[in-house]
């Protein structure tokens, strides 16, 4: 069963973060708050774990389209290709924020992702995640943990996330209330910015 772990954005508790970051280094999932919805996430460099998501999507892992968590920009050369200034200024303005920004991905993605051209980079405006990206090192991978037979299509409560959750993931974090709008979703990957979802981030950034 999960461990069910409150932490407080306005001052996250280091032996907190702590623990859930070995975790994460375990190869455990994990869910936890962003600046919109409660995100479920894998450390990126872990391949079990990414195949876990997967099963519990009930995907490919090949064909998922996940997003990668930030700690900041300066991750971005690690799995983006190079991008132009225009491109940079959008992002700038943006995050951290609640936008999904779709770009060229470069040859240095995980194994599991090689046969993708674009990548979902997410920076949000949320201490708690940013701070568990920042300690574990590298992104996490995140899928929104949406309801699709539920009346709002997200769980908003910790506690009735950890419910459902409980025996599928490894820790659930109780960050305070969710929202319950995804981010907005712009795809830069090519000349002009393309919205693919607008959500919870305003467009005046473009």
């Amino acid at each position: 069963m999960a461990q069910f772990i409150k932490i407080y954005e306005d001052k996250p508790n280091e032996a907190a973060i702590a623990k859930v970051v070995k975790v994460l280094r375990d190869g455990g999932l994990v869910i936890y708050p962003t600046d919109t919805v409660y995100g479920l996430g894998c450390d990126i460099t872990n391949s079990r774990a990414l195949e876990k998501i997967a099963k519990i999507k009930g995907i490919k892992l090949e064909k998922a389209n996940w997003s990668f968590i930030c700690h900041d920009l300066s991750n971005l050369s690690d799995y983006v290709r190079q991008i132009d200034t225009a491109t940079f200024k959008i992002l700038k303005r943006a995050l951290p924020g609640p936008y999904t920004f779709i770009l060229p991905g470069n040859n240095n993605l995980p194994k599991e992702f090689k046969k993708k051209t674009t990548v979902g980079i997410r920076v949000p405006d949320n201490n708690i995640i940013l701070e568990l990206v920042r300690q574990l090192g590298n992104p996490i991978v995140s899928t929104s943990i949406r309801d699709d037979d539920d009346v709002i299509e997200y769980t908003t409560d910790p506690e009735l996330i950890f419910e459902k959750w409980q025996n599928l993931v490894d820790i659930v974090i109780d960050g305070g209330y969710g929202d319950n709008i995804g981010s907005t979703i712009v795809d830069l990957s090519d000349y002009e910015p393309v919205v693919v979802r607008e959500g919870k981030g305003t467009l005046d950034i473009l």
